[in-house]
């Protein structure tokens, strides 16, 4: 029994290391198991202690990648004193670049596009451009700075899409490149409604 506790310690440390927990009591944490194993009262639900750990976890997040998030507001306050840009209520900014004379797509449509998509440092984190294929999606199936573009932009439009955090991936990372809280940069040429 020994060899099996320790053993679900090893897993449950795993676990939490994984999550980027590892700030902790550990007595707290073993009267927690401690309560549910023994069916003790509990000092909070289970409904409670679930939005607590989600509470603490989007906040320890937000401490943990402020540079992001500062770095992206600061990139878009500079940004949108531009000329050549609009910036929409939602937070989003473009720039066109070619102006397309073709019908607007509506969320449910699928289009096809040729995008660059970078870090406001540049970094390329994906493009159909340097692949040489086309991607088609449906307007309403990408991030929400997408979907409100798409929606503006005439078929043979190109534009430079300035995307804060909120309307593309928020709190979460995409690969390895894109990390949390961060603003993105995509060059998109709508070919064709589908």
């Amino acid at each position: 029994m020994d060899k099996f506790s320790y053993s679900l310690g090893i897993v449950l440390a795993q676990n939490l290391k994984d999550q980027s927990i590892t700030s902790f009591v550990p007595e707290d944490l073993a009267k927690g198991i401690e309560d549910v194993i023994q069916k003790n009262d509990l000092q909070l639900s289970p409904e409670e202690a679930n939005q607590y750990i989600q509470n603490y976890l989007r906040e320890a997040a937000l401490k943990a990648h402020q540079g992001n998030i500062e770095a992206g507001a600061n990139f878009l306050a500079e940004n949108a004193k531009r000329a050549e840009v609009t910036v929409l209520d939602s937070g989003l900014q473009y720039e066109v670049l070619q102006e397309g004379n073709g019908p607007k797509p509506a969320a449910t449509d699928k289009v096809t596009t040729h995008y660059h998509g970078t870090l406001i440092d540049g970094t390329v984190f994906d493009s159909s451009v340097k692949r040489g294929q086309p991607a088609t999606f449906p307007v309403n199936g990408v991030i929400q700075g997408w979907v409100q573009a798409l929606q503006l932009m005439p078929v043979g439009s190109k534009w430079r899409l300035f995307v804060p955090h909120n309307l593309a991936y928020g709190d979460q990372a995409a690969g390895p490149t894109i990390k949390p809280f961060s603003t993105l940069v995509f060059e998109v040429e709508l070919l064709s409604i589908n």
